[in-house]
């Protein structure tokens, strides 16, 4: 009697373990389906605020015991004020709307990856945004794949074709792609020592025929075009296949050096687009950003004259990330940052 009841039991126990996978399973796909169909969330955040909340907590923090009060009652006082002339005002005069400064953050990987948010946050802001108002960029990119920035170009092209001035400010790296994206911009600020430039194009194609042929193992490469692969990993390559491919390069980099020429004409593109980059006191004496500044220091001498607003779209986090199954995603994301560290680091100094 015992022996059957442990088996109706394990078998019970199977059934329910069964089961609960059958369910969690049936949840985690119910709730990957609705992490997808979410839509992007739009932040706001005015920074002026911000900056007045930390100023008088320090103000509070260091002010004597006894006048602290009297402080948290001029800080009261100070925001019935500004609220009364926001709302109140002359009866008989039109209402003024504040200069407008929207800022925007790019953090730039090798394929451009944060481009679509980036487009969809210009597009919002083209539809509230007046002449008057400015566009704060704050880049950072080390640059990428030429079809990835060139859409990410494209994209701040949009400001700049909205009559909107455009301002880009580089703290880190603007390079290559990342410099294509700066000189869309009617103003470019450099902090001193941000690397700036890399205007030229580079690929690098590696090839295993050699060791291949000497293990007797062959590789069939059939195409239609007489172009339509110039150099490849595993094939042989020809003397006419490398001249090729330099030839597109070259192409690609005259492409560029129009495209920044045209937005920056000021500049002598033919001694500047050697590839080679400068930091930012350098880029400003050989015309490359218009000042030389960080960009907090930037908006926080905007914040005197007009509304800072901080303008960011986040995406959904999927189930299936918060839960660590997203695996694949995390080994790309690795060998992305180490491919883009490697590049880097040509045009790092020394």
């Amino acid at each position: 009697m015992s022996e059957w009841a442990i088996q109706m039991g394990t078998f019970t126990l199977q059934i329910i373990i069964v089961l609960v996978v059958i369910g969690v399973g049936i949840a985690l796909v119910a709730k990957m389906r609705q992490d997808s169909d979410e839509q992007l969330n739009l932040h706001i955040e005015v920074l002026n605020d911000q900056r007045r909340y930390r100023r008088r907590r320090l103000a509070m923090a260091t002010a004597a015991p006894n006048s602290r009060k009297k402080l948290l009652k001029k800080f009261r006082r100070d925001d019935k004020a500004r609220l009364k002339g926001k709302e109140g005002g002359s009866k008989n005069l039109p209402e003024v709307r504040p200069e407008h400064v929207w800022v925007l953050d790019y953090h730039g990987d090798i394929k451009a990856s944060g481009t679509d948010h980036l487009a969809q946050e210009i597009s919002a802001l083209l539809e509230v945004a007046e002449h008057d108002d400015e566009v704060v960029v704050r880049l950072e990119s080390g640059g990428g794949l030429v079809h990835a920035y060139g859409l990410a170009s494209a994209e701040l092209d949009r400001l700049r074709n909205a009559g909107l001035k455009t301002v880009v400010c580089v703290d880190k790296v603007a390079a290559s792609g990342g410099y294509m994206m700066a000189c869309t911009a009617s103003q470019v600020r450099a902090a001193p020592f941000a690397v700036i430039g890399s205007i030229g194009v580079v690929a690098q194609v590696p090839n295993v025929h050699r060791l291949l042929k000497r293990h007797d193992v062959d590789v069939e490469l059939l195409t239609a075009g007489k172009y339509k692969r110039t150099l490849t990993m595993l094939g042989e390559n020809t003397d006419e296949g490398r001249e090729k491919f330099v030839e597109d390069l070259e192409n690609t980099h005259r492409l560029f050096k129009d495209y920044v020429a045209q937005r920056r004409p000021s500049m002598d593109i033919d001694a500047l687009a050697t590839g080679e980059i400068w930091y930012g006191s350098e880029a400003l004496q050989n015309g490359l950003v218009d000042a030389v500044d960080t960009s907090e220091a930037y908006l926080v001498e905007r914040m005197k004259e007009a509304q800072v607003l901080l303008v960011r779209l986040d995406g959904p986090k999927p189930l299936s990330k918060k839960l660590g199954l997203a695996i694949s995603g995390g080994v790309e994301s690795a060998i992305v940052k180490l491919v883009g560290a490697l590049d880097a680091a040509r045009w790092q100094k020394h």
